[in-house]
């Protein structure tokens, strides 16, 4: 065990290993990052990652994953996504999760309001593309295993090949029963899978899973891990060889797997893994996981990048996971679910306009690529500026969509969090908060909890705020700014920095490190709002 004084408004907190994960990514021997993507594995071999563009990629990746919110960082400004929940079955058990089938007040993995049938997933895509044009990606989740399900998860995706051939079609599973069903990935164009993986070592894979069910069996403790292990790494051979681009979610879960995670980010590179999403934990006790009840935590923000840190030269690294519920609509981090459910959906003309929905894309482009022009030119800004220094900041940012700097500080739900330097602004993860304004009104009993959720970031972009939190705010020692209302999130990051870089050489003020955040687990919904 070791002890980690926090910063800042932070407590002092007692985790394990996370000091050595550090030393452990300052020496990381892992293989050559490679030149280019790939999707053939190897050692050496590297993917492009969710931050990657066209010039990273071959123009047939490209194409994949250009309007992929999950697979592309960029897209997730402008692209939404849905899961259908058709399957509710699940072949193992993870001292993570529990899986709630009628539940809105909760928005985590396995976690839905109403389970579907085929023909109920069907429909409510076709209802939700009409009326969501961006929407690009259809995925299955669960809430148990997709491929625990196959007859109900493979019957949606047929039908959905055969009547919305744009949309990208994708399934979720811990890959226990993957090798036997690649052929049938393939078959009605699955071109994006994940898998979790959140181990390589059964001897740490039994500390995370009670048990298996596989041929007809039940299998406990470490016979259990090594099964579902060798399993996972022979699924995602087999996809990889394929040419399915694969994603690969793992939990981080201090203590257990933390500094494991960089040894699994490893394997699954040599494997031809295209994406590595290490998120966090979530274990607050009234979600009954096994690690809730029994006290198991959740990482810091600082641990939380610290091990994905740690893993950078590895399988290219995924930060904008949202940790979707398993009925999710909409951009990621918000939720519209609640727009279709299946007594909406019987009142709704559907009419599923595929000209319209290219149409509504290529302006979607027009404005991708102006983000991208503005971005640059910031970039070349904050270049000129002659400081001969590596300096890079944290800037969390109140936004609403569009990938530009668009919301009151009190109706903010989730920050993005961005870590700039003089070469780049790189989207790093976001931080739910409970909502401030709360009937027109700011509760001020809620602004320490969203400071602690901030606390590692040296400024705040926001539309607009209040006196009482920026005064707030700025006693913490993080400046609110509000120069940058309707800008690209990049742009207004980049030269929000050069000001601060300009500053510092002014001796207007003298730059500081700030301390760690909290992980908010859970996230605001509007159900729970209403509640």
């Amino acid at each position: 065990m070791q002890a980690s004084t926090h910063t800042g408004s932070m407590p002092a907190t007692t985790y394990v290993g996370i000091g050595q994960i550090k030393r452990l990514g300052e020496a990381l021997e892992l293989p050559d990052a490679g030149g280019g993507c790939s999707t053939s594995g190897g050692e050496g071999k590297a993917s492009c990652g969710s931050s990657g563009g066209p010039e990273d990629m071959t123009a047939e990746i490209w194409e994949k994953v250009k309007n992929h919110p999950c697979y592309s960082e960029e897209a997730h400004h402008h692209y939404a996504r849905m899961h259908v929940a058709v399957a509710p079955a699940c072949n193992i058990q993870c001292n993570y999760c529990n899986r709630k089938y009628d539940c809105s007040n909760e928005s985590r993995p396995g976690v839905v309001s109403q389970k579907l049938t085929p023909d109920q997933a069907v429909k409510k895509v076709l209802a939700v593309a009409s009326e969501i044009p961006q929407m690009t990606v259809l995925g299955i989740a669960g809430p148990g295993d997709s491929l625990a399900n196959p007859a109900k998860t493979f019957d949606t995706m047929r039908r959905l090949h055969e009547t919305a051939p744009d949309i990208k079609l994708c399934l979720s599973t811990n890959g226990l029963a993957l090798p036997d069903v690649v052929d049938e990935i393939v078959k009605y164009n699955i071109d994006h899978v994940t898998i979790t993986i959140n181990m390589v070592d059964p001897a740490v894979g039994e500390k995370i899973y009670p048990w298996i069910f596989y041929q007809h069996k039940r299998y406990t403790g470490y016979e259990a891990a090594k099964i579902l292990h060798e399993r996972q790494m022979l699924g995602l051979e087999m996809l990889t060889a394929r040419g399915v681009l694969t994603k690969i979610n793992s939990v981080l879960i201090p203590g257990i797997n933390d500094e494991h995670l960089i040894e699994v980010n490893r394997e699954v590179k040599k494997r031809g893994a295209f994406l590595h999403n290490i998120m966090p934990l979530i274990s607050e006790a009234e979600h009954g996981t096994v690690f809730g009840l029994t006290g198991q935590r959740g990482p810091t923000a600082q641990e939380l990048k610290a091990v994905q840190d740690a893993c950078a030269g590895g399988a290219n690294l995924m930060r904008h996971c949202r940790q979707c519920r398993a009925d999710a609509v909409g951009l990621l981090g918000e939720d519209r679910s609640e727009e279709f459910t299946l007594d909406k959906i019987e009142e709704m003309d559907i009419s599923y306009d595929l000209d319209k929905r290219r149409a509504y894309q290529e302006k979607v482009e027009v404005e991708r690529q102006a983000q991208h022009a503005a971005k640059e030119a910031a970039l070349a800004d904050a270049g000129a500026l002659d400081l001969a220094d590596d300096m890079k900041v944290l800037v969390a940012v109140a936004t609403k969509g569009g990938g530009r700097v668009n919301e009151h500080f009190g109706h903010v739900t989730e920050f993005q969090i961005f870590e700039v330097s003089a070469s780049e602004a790189l989207f790093v993860g976001h931080r739910r908060v409970d909502l401030y304004c709360q009937g027109g009104f700011g509760d001020d009993e809620q602004l320490p909890s969203v400071v602690r959720a901030i606390n590692d970031c040296h400024a705040v972009l926001v539309a607009k705020i209040g006196a009482c939190p920026r005064d707030e705010l700025a006693a913490a020692g993080i400046e609110p700014v509000d120069q940058f209302v309707g800008e690209f999130i990049e742009k207004a990051a980049l030269d929000w920095f050069t000001d601060y870089r300009s500053r510092i050489q002014r001796g207007e003020l003298v730059h500081s490190p700030r301390g760690d955040a909290q992980i908010r687990q859970g996230a605001f919904t509007g159900m729970a709002a209403a509640a």
